[in-house]
């Protein structure tokens, strides 16, 4: 853990310290710690703007970049979090400490919240949440953005790898993808500027912009909403393109879902906006079509070049399997990107 934490709000000493699992590879995020002391039991998280990993997660001092460092203390600390999803009862952990270390770094001291977490939740507590956030989103068509919010987070954040010569026949890829799969990932690739740009068209609000699983669980039959370094302006549906694909991209939950959570959570999401007054349906499905699409278009040119250099594709932080079972059930999650695709660029 985090050597001599100065703002621990609960006691010293610290008796137990359990890691959580989280993106190590982001150099904003220098780890992530449940504690317990006299006080009781609190999540301590490190942000800093220089820590270990990824060159392409590197921290960044801009408070409009994809990846701005103190974007979650901000979040917090202005009360942004705590209020965004009040309206429906999407919560957030409460705010229990914070403050600056000598090297300029934060501590972030939030409330361990116990419950479902969202890698074992339904298909029908999914689509709970997913209406709640209609209803928050519709909402927020109109709130002011915040100086630190992100800003055309799906162009930076998707369009900052390139992949020169992607070996689309890839032979073990070929083996589990079909050709009208690998043509039409190719089609997302070499057309994701149209993407960005359809979805910056498409109506707004302010988005979380990290929608999935792991950064969900269900307290008291209510939905709480964690992690909120990429917050910001994003297009209506964003966020529910990228929980309906990043339930399963990873090995959360059982491919054999998807069809049914695409549904059911779509409709529940424009259930939420129409709740709140926002009834353009078509408009919607386009802009969950196009920021879907564009928010992968970089992970088969990157699972192609991998696999030709003889590298793993699993997700190092989250998925243990073997790269022919990855293969295979991120297939019908591509499939369903490429129809995105389609309809968001009028194919």
């Amino acid at each position: 853990m985090l050597s001599n934490p100065l703002h621990s709000p609960v006691g010293s000493p610290i008796h137990t310290v359990a890691a959580l699992q989280h993106n190590a590879g982001n150099q904003a995020t220098g780890g992530i710690w449940r504690v317990s002391g006299p006080g009781g039991d609190a999540v301590l998280k490190h942000l800093t703007p220089d820590g270990d990993g990824f060159e392409h997660w590197e921290a960044s001092a801009d408070p409009r970049h994809w990846n701005f460092w103190q974007r979650e203390y901000l979040a917090y600390m202005s009360g942004f979090a705590a209020s965004y999803g009040r309206e429906s009862g999407i919560g957030t952990p409460a705010l229990l400490a914070a403050g600056e270390r000598p090297d300029g770094s934060r501590e972030l001291w939030l409330e361990a919240v116990d419950g479902v977490h969202g890698r074992h939740w339904t298909v029908p507590m999914l689509a709970d949440f997913a209406h709640r956030l209609g209803v928050v989103q519709a909402l927020h068509r109109d709130s002011p953005e915040q100086a630190w919010h992100s800003r055309r987070f799906l162009r930076q954040y998707a369009g900052r790898r390139d992949y020169p010569g992607i070996p689309w026949d890839q032979a073990a890829a070929a083996a589990h993808w079909p050709r009208d799969t690998r043509e039409g990932l190719r089609l997302i690739w070499e057309r994701r500027d149209d993407l960005f740009a359809v979805a910056e068209s498409l109506p707004q609000t302010i988005c979380h912009l990290d929608v999935w699983p792991m950064n969900l669980v269900q307290r008291e039959g209510r939905p709480v909403l964690l992690d909120w370094s990429f917050t910001g302006r994003g297009a209506i549906g964003e966020d529910v393109a990228n929980l309906i694909a990043d339930t399963f991209f990873d090995g959360l939950q059982p491919v054999d879902r998807l069809a049914e959570t695409e549904a059911l959570v779509t409709d529940a999401y424009l259930a939420g906006l129409a709740e709140t007054g926002y009834f353009e349906r078509e408009a919607t499905r386009k802009a969950i079509a196009a920021t879907g699409a564009a928010k992968y278009c970089w992970l088969a040119p990157a699972m192609l070049t991998r696999l030709a250099a003889g590298r793993p594709i699993a997700s190092a932080d989250y998925d243990a399997a073997g790269d022919a079972a990855v293969l295979q059930r991120r297939r019908p999650i591509f499939d369903m990107l490429v129809r995105w695709s389609r309809t968001a660029l009028d194919l």
